[in-house]
């Protein structure tokens, strides 16, 4: 497995019967153990009832991460969906409202199964 080396404490998540490793905040540790069941498992300890516009934004972390194997900026998300979605949801304040607990920097971030980076508080 190849851990997130700012975890500083390793907590499991059940999925679909599998024990998936995290660090103390939820992130991931072994990316390649993300599934669609990850996202639902991570949303029911969150409190998150995932919706379509959830999984929009999971999808487009995911996509971006792979294309440029870095997390995605919240200004590279707000002008992709005020395109596809529109200005009255593609918008800061949309994307923190549907992602309550840290935006879809954080929140967003982790149930797309992409690492804490060094960078984040």
């Amino acid at each position: 497995m190849s851990t997130n080396p700012y975890a500083t404490r390793i907590e499991y998540l059940d999925v679909d019967g599998n024990r998936i490793a995290t660090d103390q905040e939820g992130y991931i540790q072994d990316m390649d153990d993300w599934t669609e069941g990850y996202v639902y498992a991570l949303a029911k300890k969150e409190r998150l009832e995932i919706t379509q516009d959830h999984w929009d934004v999971i999808r487009y972390i995911r996509e971006y991460y792979q294309m440029h194997r870095v997390q995605a900026q919240v200004r590279d998300m707000i002008k992709h969906f005020k395109l596809v979605w529109g200005p009255s949801r593609g918008n800061n304040r949309y994307l923190h409202d549907i992602f309550p607990r840290g935006g879809p920097q954080k929140q967003g971030n982790r149930l797309a199964g992409i690492r804490r980076t060094k960078g984040e508080h």
